[in-house]
C-alpha cells in the first residue's frame, strides 16, 4: 500500500494541476478573469509539489514527464492564452484595427507547446533552463487581471493599449523559446556565492510583493530576465547537465 502510494501521488498532483486548469479555462471564457488567474496561482503551486514529491519519494518514470507537460499546456499554455484574449476583448480599440487582431493571443499555446516539447528533448537544462519557462510566463499574464480588477494607474495605459497588447505577446512568445540562458530557483545547497543571484530575486520578490502586491508581478519577471542574462553573461556561469522538465527530474 505504501508503494503504491509513493509510486502514485506525484502523478496525482500533476492531475490537480490539470484539473486546476481545466477550471481556470472554463472561468475564463466566463469572463471571470480574476477567478481564472488565481487557478494558475494553484496550479503552479501543484507544478511545485509535484516535482518535489517525486524527488523526496524518488518515484519517477517516463509516463510522470508525459503527464506533467501535458497539464503543463493546459494551465501554463491555454489558459493564459484564454486570459489574454479576453483582456483583448477588453480593449475596444483593438475592434478598431482588426477583429482578427484578438486570436494572437493564442500563439502563447502554440510556443508554449514549442518551449515544453524542446525541453523534454534538450539535454542541456538541468539546473538551469534555455528560454523562459512556462510557468513563470504564465503568471506573469495572470497578475494581469489582478492589476485590472484595482485600475492601477501605471498598468491601465498598457492593458488598453491596442498596439502593446499584441506586441507583449509577441515578445514573450519570444522569449518561451529563445535560445538564451534562465537560471532556475533550485538550490543545490545554501551557499551564498553560489546562489547569489537566486537570492537576490528571492528578495526583490519579497521586498516588491510587500509593497505593491500583484502589480509587482511584471518588475519581478523582468527582474528575472535582468538576473539571468547578467548570471550567464557576465558571470559565465555555464550551462550543464540533462534534465526532462522544467521543475521536476525524469518523473
Amino acid at each position: 500500500m505504501k508503494n503504491r502510494v509513493k509510486k502514485h501521488l506525484p502523478n496525482a498532483i500533476t492531475c490537480a494541476n490539470l484539473f486546476s486548469g481545466c477550471v481556470g479555462i472554463v472561468l475564463a471564457f466566463k469572463g471571470e478573469l480574476v477567478a481564472a488567474a488565481y487557478a494558475i496561482f494553484l496550479s503552479a503551486i501543484f507544478d511545485f509539489f509535484d516535482g518535489l514529491a517525486s524527488r523526496v519519494l524518488k518515484s519517477f518514470s517516463g509516463i510522470g514527464k508525459d503527464l506533467d507537460s501535458l497539464a503543463d499546456m493546459v494551465s501554463f499554455g491555454v489558459l493564459p492564452a484564454v486570459i489574454m484574449y479576453q483582456i483583448f476583448l477588453q480593449a475596444p480599440q483593438i475592434a478598431q484595427i482588426s477583429g482578427w487582431l484578438n486570436f494572437i493571443a493564442f500563439l502563447i499555446p502554440v510556443f508554449s507547446a514549442l518551449r515544453l516539447a524542446k525541453f523534454n528533448v534538450d539535454t542541456r537544462q538541468a539546473e538551469n533552463f534555455i528560454g523562459l519557462p512556462t510557468p513563470a510566463n504564465a503568471i506573469l499574464i495572470a497578475s494581469f487581471p489582478m492589476i485590472i480588477e484595482h485600475h492601477d494607474r501605471f498598468y491601465e495605459p498598457f492593458l488598453s493599449n491596442p498596439y502593446a497588447l499584441p506586441i507583449f505577446v509577441i515578445v514573450m512568445c519570444t522569449l518561451l523559446v529563445l535560445e538564451m540562458p534562465m537560471m532556475s530557483l533550485k538550490f543545490k545547497n545554501s551557499d551564498f556565492n553560489q546562489n547569489i543571484y537566486r537570492y537576490l530575486l528571492l528578495l526583490f520578490s519579497a521586498i516588491l510583493i510587500l509593497f505593491f502586491k500583484f502589480a509587482a508581478v511584471p518588475v519581478i519577471i523582468l527582474i528575472y530576465v535582468i538576473l539571468s542574462i547578467i548570471q550567464f553573461k557576465f558571470a559565465n556561469e555555464p550551462m550543464v547537465g540533462v534534465a526532462q522538465k522544467e521543475t521536476k527530474i525524469h518523473r
